[in-house]
């Protein structure tokens, strides 16, 4: 019970509805525009959980081996750090994801575009293989990219753009640009939750050499930059809609705005990084709510 216990804390299931709230949104586009289909839906969300349990658990056994989960970190305990899991145990575990994700993906695509033998697929099939290793080399390796300040980058491309617009193209075959608004609002949101770790993280990462933005930067720029994503997802959603038929319940999401700002007050107000914390499952959970609400309102209006 206490090794199940370990490897449900190792998942990091908080994180998960922010893993699948890129692909609700790309299906709430297509359904929008009458190219839903269910099989993609459920595929391209078993592939994302996938992929970011991969991730969740390739950042616990990087963290450690690098030197930045250790005694003095503030977040939540880490399973390889505290000797929960055995680096052996979570290698292992690792491999077993990063083979679920290559199979749902394959599943995901051949059922999707019908042939896996086009170019279409050779596309997906390489950004599929490019996610799981992304996935892993986060904090992975002798030179893991989340220690050079790129994590920023690879969350709003594979979290915003690459999650709804590839959902979008997998339910409909077709490249739409203006579906890069709502792509780049969830990547924007994000991007906030790894900024929000990474401040509550700073004194341990800064200690590690793992140089994130806020270690680069610093955590004044960490916060100015944190209201500027958040800024930025509503400005992409706002545009959307001004621009797609727009209807007053089109606005919907608007009734999470006052969470957003009652957030960032708490992010602009806190004193002890440590304290970020929560609103980690906030902003997440923040997030999947107004993907629900944007959708809801396209849908409904």
């Amino acid at each position: 019970m206490l090794k199940f216990t370990a490897w449900i804390a190792a998942f990091r299931l908080r994180t998960l509805p922010l893993a699948l709230s890129s692909i609700i949104m790309g299906s709430f586009v297509a359904a929008y525009y009458h190219q839903f289909r269910w099989e993609v839906a459920l595929l391209a969300g078993m592939t994302t959980l996938f992929l970011q349990i991969l991730s969740n658990l390739a950042n616990d056994y990087g963290d450690t081996q690098n030197g930045a989960d250790h005694e003095g970190r503030k977040g939540p305990r880490r399973m390889v750090q505290s000797g929960a899991i055995s680096t052996v145990e979570m290698k292992r575990m690792i491999i077993v994801f990063a083979v679920l994700s290559f199979i749902t993906g394959i599943g995901l695509i051949a059922i999707s575009l019908g042939d896996v033998m086009t170019w279409k697929a050779l596309v997906f099939l390489l950004m599929g293989i490019g996610a799981i290793v992304a996935a892993m080399k986060y904090t992975m390796g002798k030179n893991p990219y989340g220690y050079r300040g790129l994590g920023d980058v690879y969350v709003f491309v594979f979290f915003g753009l690459a999650g709804v617009v590839g959902t979008w193209f997998l339910h409909s075959g077709q490249w739409n640009l203006w579906v890069l608004l709502p792509a780049s609002a969830v990547g924007f949101l994000s991007a906030g939750v790894l900024n929000l770790n990474n401040m509550r993280d700073f004194e341990s990462d800064r200690i590690a050499g793992k140089n994130t933005l806020v270690v680069k930067l610093g955590v004044p720029f960490a916060r100015r930059y944190h209201l500027g994503l958040l800024t930025s997802s509503f400005i992409c959603l706002l545009v959307f809609v001004l621009f797609q038929s727009f209807a007053w319940l089109h606005l919907l999401f608007l009734m999470a705005a006052l969470l957003i700002v009652a957030h960032a007050r708490r992010v602009v107000m806190v004193k002890e990084l440590q304290d970020l914390d929560p609103e980690l499952k906030r902003l997440a959970l923040s997030t999947l709510l107004i993907v629900l609400l944007f959708g809801t309102g396209l849908l409904i209006a």
